[in-house]
């Protein structure tokens, strides 16, 4: 699914016009976006929480030569799903 896609969807269920589903679509991915950047955790129950992990410095291998390199350390964002949501994908419905 797109963004496009997606944006109207939400408008078509929250019985708003595309432009205001648009804002709020990014509203939303800016406000997830702000808080993990501010390393908070963010929880919406029944969907899911989205946090920030950090990765510890480790070894790799580029792969066209076969030389051993050290891949930094950095920052990777986590979601875990919640419950409705897997029942959703799992069952194919939503589990109140």
């Amino acid at each position: 699914m797109t963004k496009e896609e997606f944006v109207a969807l939400v408008a078509d269920k929250g019985g708003l016009s595309k432009t205001e589903a648009g804002r709020a679509v990014d509203a939303f991915c800016d406000s997830v976006s702000d808080a993990l950047g501010r390393g908070e955790q963010v929880r919406l129950p029944g969907f899911g929480n989205f946090e920030v992990q950090q990765r510890g410095e480790r070894a790799g291998r580029n792969l066209r030569t076969g030389e051993a390199i050290t891949i930094a350390a950095s920052k990777a964002v986590k979601f875990s799903a919640g419950a409705r949501l897997k029942g959703a994908v799992n069952g194919g419905k939503a589990a109140d």
